[in-house]
Formats: structure tokens, sequence, C-alpha cells
């Protein structure tokens, strides 16, 4: 099941997008010779958005994904163990 709220959807490209961004810049600041400091702090502020965006995922699946495809509670914890594992 995909993502339904609008919110959440237009947060998340929101995020994305910033991302993506981040990650041109960290690109043409390799082309530029910039120091390797600078690189790897942007490369830290690119994981932490990430992993910020994951987050926003993981709740919206167990918000939304889990409860609309009508589970028992037990399958809604193990689906929600696994997508943890894989975040992880």
């Amino acid at each position: 099941m995909a993502i339904q709220d609008p919110q959440v959807k237009a947060d998340l490209i929101q995020r994305l997008r910033r991302i993506e961004g981040q990650a041109r810049g960290v690109a043409r600041m390799i082309e530029d010779g910039r120091d390797c400091q600078e690189v790897l702090q942007q490369l830290a502020a690119i994981r932490a958005a990430v992993q910020q965006a994951s987050i926003r995922v993981m709740r919206s699946y167990a918000l939304e994904c889990l409860q609309a495809a009508e589970a028992s509670p037990a399958e809604m914890a193990e689906a929600l163990i696994q997508a943890v594992t894989r975040f992880a």
C-alpha cells in the first residue's frame, strides 16, 4: 500500500528534493577540490536528512499501511519489526 496522506507525501517530496540538492552540492564540492572535512560534513548532513525521511516513511507505514491491511495485531507487529530491521 502506498502513502495516502497528502501532507506526508508533500513533506517527503520536499525532503527528498532538498537531499537531491545537497547531493549535487557535494558533487560540486568534490569537482572544485574542496577540503575533505567540508565534504564529510555535508555527507553527514545528507545521511541525517535521509534518516529523517526514512523515519517519516516508517511512521506512515505504521499508521497508514499496516492498519489499512487489516492484519491481526501479531501480523502488524511482525511486519513492523521486519520493516525496522531493513531500516536499521
